[in-house]
């Protein structure tokens, strides 16, 4: 291909190519609210504020993004999560 002559739609495909993966914490029936709010701070070392606000987002909304960064790092915060039991999983970060 010569300089000059990329599409549009090649330079969409790029940018989205390099959107963050997030990763996503569900809802479940077994953890308690004060429980997912604990291992928010405890992993990440979010305050006591921003913890409950995420665990509420769960709650309330069935899911919420914890964390954003590369694959390989929302894939560890996944697997970290996993180990406290609770669901999550690994998306790239939804556009706006």
């Amino acid at each position: 291909m010569a300089l000059g002559t990329i599409t549009e739609s090649e330079i969409e495909t790029d940018l989205r190519a390099d959107r963050p993966w997030v990763c996503v914490v569900w809802d479940d029936p077994v953890n308690l609210m004060s429980y997912v709010t604990h291992v928010f701070m405890v992993l990440f070392g979010y305050s006591k504020e921003r913890a409950t606000e995420l665990m509420l987002k769960v709650h309330n909304e069935g899911k919420a993004v914890v964390t954003s960064g590369t694959r390989e790092e929302m894939e560890r915060d996944v697997q970290r999560l996993h180990e406290y039991g609770l669901w999550a999983t690994v998306q790239r970060e939804i556009e706006p």
